[in-house]
Order: structure tokens, then sequence, then C-alpha cells
């Protein structure tokens, strides 16, 4: 009797369910990347063996289907080193924890704490060897925005356009930071210009980068101000990648001036000659050399020698 009670009130909330009208969807994503390098590094005139971690990170994200063609999101990613288990930044969520509302006419808005679109869309797009990450990524590069207690707006792609505006709050201890980046993909061609400001230090970077077959060329320029030391500085890179089978060759070479504000020689010169070889879509075997050669004392002397392996899932 027991039995027959369960099945009947089973059977009632079924029937009631499908009187319900159709739900929204929605889905949660588990993704990460472990990311290691073997090297062999000199700092200056010392010379030390590495276990290196290269932003391994955990994280999901997931989206719900509101209807109407609205949708709901969020985000989260921790950052650990894969070589000991250690949290790599102070707060658990720091690398990404944000929440947004949009749709696809009207475009999304974001909340939280997320990277600089202006990053993405010139430097970061430019670094093809390693995701700009570890021994090898780009030392030049003014990174002078703030990632938290961050508001932005992004408008839906129009004709291979987008562009974000993003403002972080000082919430009374700190001066607003503003952020703002536009893309445009047209075939083989793909553009990109950023803009941040953080009090007296403000950066302004365009990007470009073309696909011509078995070749990628790539390159950004950036004129900064207050980032790194006084004054102005304008930083050059350029990277190229030949892909073949499974294989690729990548060669990335930058050029960080003079500080205005600085006296003496404050330029510095970034080479990094790098080889992918790819075991499936997720998984990758990878060696590079790169080398920071500083006229001044801003950047420092470093060199590195590099095996990996890279997994993403």
């Amino acid at each position: 009797m027991k039995r027959l009670s369960l099945k009947l009130c089973a059977a009632a909330a079924l029937a009631f369910c499908a009187t319900l009208p159709a739900q929204a969807q929605s889905s949660v994503t588990v993704y990460g990347r472990l990311n290691l390098t073997a090297e062999r590094q000199k700092v200056g005139d010392v010379s030390r063996s590495v276990l290196q971690n290269n932003s391994s990170r955990i994280g999901f994200k997931g989206t719900e289907d509101l209807g109407d063609g609205m949708f709901a999101g969020f985000q989260l990613e921790h950052g650990f080193s894969a070589d000991t288990g250690a949290q790599t930044q102070t707060n658990f969520w720091a690398r990404q924890s944000e929440v947004n509302l949009g749709t696809k006419q009207l475009g999304t808005v974001r909340l939280g704490n997320f990277t600089s679109e202006a990053y993405y869309a010139t430097a970061d797009y430019v670094s093809m060897h390693n995701h700009d990450t570890g021994t090898s990524s780009d030392a030049f590069y003014a990174y002078v925005g703030r990632n938290t207690n961050k508001v932005s707006y992004r408008t839906p792609t129009l004709g291979g356009f987008v562009a974000e505006a993003g403002v972080s709050a000082g919430e009374g201890a700190g001066e607003r930071s503003y952020d703002l980046a536009a893309n445009w993909d047209g075939g083989p061609l793909h553009l990109g210009a950023g803009y941040e400001k953080n009090g007296d230090a403000n950066q302004f970077a365009v990007r470009a980068l073309y696909e011509l077959g078995a070749f990628t060329l790539g390159g950004y320029v950036q004129r900064d101000e207050n980032a790194y030391a006084a004054g102005k500085r304008t930083t050059v890179r350029l990277a190229g990648m030949y892909a073949f089978g499974n294989n690729e060759l990548h060669l990335n070479v930058g050029r960080a001036g003079d500080y205005s504000g600085v006296a003496g020689d404050s330029s510095a010169n970034q080479y990094t000659l790098g080889f992918n070889h790819k075991l499936s879509k997720r998984t990758k075997v990878y060696g590079f050399w790169t080398k920071v050669a500083d006229n001044g004392t801003i950047y420092g002397d470093f060199s590195s020698f590099a095996v990996g392996v890279r997994h993403n899932f």
C-alpha cells in the first residue's frame, strides 16, 4: 500500500509539472589548464633549475536562458601552482568572479572581478606562443587598470566589430579605474585597440594580426605614462607563427623605449623563440628560449630555456 501511495504521488507530481510552462535551460561548465615547464633560468649572473608554473587554473562558468532573448551568466576562476598545489593569488577567486546579464541584440552588462578587455584586445591577442604566461610572457606591456569592483558593458557583435567599456569603483579608498576596448575581425585580418587609466597612470595600444596560409603575423604598439617609471614610454612588439602539421614555430620580439622621466638609458629588449607540438586539441608539448636584455634597471636581465606540457580541460 505504501509503495502504491508513493507511485501515485510521483505520477501526480509528473502530471503537475507537465502542465507548467517550459522552464529556461541552464548549463554549467568546469574548465581549466595545467601548464608546467622545466627550466634553466638565469637572473643576472645567477643560474638555477626550476619547475615553473604557467598560470594553471580551474574555473566554473554557466549561462541561463531567461527567455525572450535574455540570458544570465557567471564565471569563477581560481589560479594555483600545479607544481606545489598552492594558490597563486591572495584571494581564492582572484582570477575571475563575475555575474552578467544581457541579450544578443542589446549586449551584456558584467559585474565583479575580471581581466581588462584592453589587455585582451592588444597584448594577449598577439602572444600566440604560450598565451602570455610564465617566464616567456610579455615583460613590457603596461597593465595599469584594476580588475576588482568592476562594472562594464559589452556591445553585441556587429559586422565583426565588438567594443567594451568598464569602470572599477574606488569605493572611497582610491580613484576609479577605466578600461576601454574595441575589436574587429574581417576574414584573415584582426584589429584591436585598448585604453586604461588608473590615477596618474594610463596606457593606449593598437594591435593588428594577419593570417596568411601557414603564417600568422601580429604586433602591437603601446604608449603608456607612469606605468613602470615616471614619464612616457613607447613599446613595440612583433610576433610570428609558422604552422605545419601538428607543429608551430614561434618568434616574438619586444622593444620597450626610454621613459621620458628617467635619466639615462631605460630601454630594454625581449626575444622569444618557441616550438609547440600538439598531441591533441587539448594537450601540447613545447619548448622555448626567452631573454630580457635591460639597458637600465627597470626590468632586469633574465633568460630561460624551457620544455613543458600544457593540458586544457
